[in-house]
């Protein structure tokens, strides 16, 4: 019980002033102190299965400014299924954009009006999905096949919101590796209202390779994110795909407007702790991942309180919070253990550290 001593009490754990988001005021004061210029420096990607409001909520601890995704919703989940369940978040997450996927003017346009009823800060349509079942939709990354419907979308979407409307895309399809069309879609798109371009800077391969193969095997051509810079001075433009250090997020925006990054984040997320100092010139922080851990901890007894949410449901997201650390293993081997699904999550947290301590006095012959 020693990790807990002088944090808990009578009403469970209290968090550090200086890591609760919600005293902290990260909120729409967080977003308008934002220029337009700096807003997209950095963001963390939609991803998947993974930036769910769980996720971001520990992201948020993370770093204050760095602006955070849904993952992508689809049209016709916001349509005909349950739309509080898509669309709930937690204020602390703003700055928070939801990722729209869909096809359909209309519908696209009534989704964007939810998400702006909802809080959310910016609408971003999905035009970078390689799956098979997005394709079959028809939307995703054949879309930039089609810059004109593209257009029609974003119109809608902008004629509907007041919000940001944004777009994340590839830099082509299949194996042509011809600027054209990567430019010829940006510049089709943004005459119907688009500013921001968030560039994932590898083609799309819609055939014969997998969602994730398409994360990694088509080659990273981060010029033609500079090249569509240098095009289009005006626009916004975001670079994302392959980027897993500050010194290669610092690189990118000597030349781009921001950086979207993705994996890196989730894997490793103890790298976003110094993106506040680094890259917004804040006052650095003392914050800890005991600190941070034990904020998750608290969040997860409020959720299963008030939702009944399984603390596991929330525990996978921050399982590369020690990455790199003495005992890391053994603390994810706890945290990722079934079968202490049916104690209280501040349990398993003391359990977790005392395995983690265990092996790190195994280590030192103690």
């Amino acid at each position: 019980m020693v990790w807990w001593h002088g944090v808990t009490g009578q009403a469970g754990i209290i968090p550090p002033m200086s890591l609760d988001p919600i005293s902290s005021g990260i909120d729409r004061a967080v977003i308008s102190s934002h220029t337009s210029a700096d807003r997209w420096r950095l963001s963390v990607a939609p991803m998947m299965d993974w930036t769910d409001r769980h996720c971001r909520y520990f992201h948020r601890l993370l770093t204050r400014h760095a602006l955070l995704y849904t993952e992508m919703v689809t049209t016709g989940a916001l349509i005909h299924g349950d739309v509080a369940r898509h669309l709930d978040f937690n204020a602390p997450e703003h700055p928070v954009a939801l990722q729209l996927g869909g096809s359909e003017p209309g519908d696209l346009a009534h989704c964007a009006k939810l998400g702006e009823q909802w809080g959310y800060d910016e609408i971003n349509l999905n035009c970078g999905c390689p799956s098979e079942r997005v394709q079959r939709g028809a939307f995703g990354a054949c879309l930039m096949n089609e810059p004109q419907l593209v257009a029609d979308c974003i119109k809608a979407m902008v004629d509907a919101v007041s919000v940001p409307v944004t777009v994340k895309h590839r830099i082509g399809i299949d194996k042509s590796e011809s600027y054209d069309l990567v430019r010829d879609f940006v510049g089709s798109v943004s005459e119907a209202g688009c500013s921001v371009f968030i560039v994932h800077a590898r083609n799309a391969w819609l055939k014969g390779l997998s969602p994730k193969e398409n994360r990694e095997v088509p080659p990273l051509r981060y010029d033609v994110a500079h090249r569509l810079k240098a095009d289009f001075p005006q626009l916004c433009i975001v670079v994302n795909g392959g980027i897993t250090t500050d010194a290669q997020i610092a690189e990118q925006l000597n030349q781009l407007d921001g950086v979207m990054v993705g994996r890196e984040a989730y894997h490793n997320p103890w790298c976003m702790s110094a993106w506040d100092t680094t890259f917004y010139g804040q006052t650095p922080s003392d914050i800890t991942r005991d600190a941070v851990e034990q904020h998750m901890v608290a969040y997860m007894g409020r959720e299963a309180a008030a939702h009944g949410t399984p603390w596991s449901n929330i525990a996978r997201h921050m399982l590369g919070l020690r990455h790199g650390q003495p005992g890391a293993r053994r603390w994810r081997q706890v945290w990722s253990d079934h079968r202490l699904k049916g104690q209280p999550a501040r349990d398993v947290a003391t359990q977790a550290h005392a395995a983690m301590q265990l092996l790190t006095l195994d280590q030192i012959g103690l």
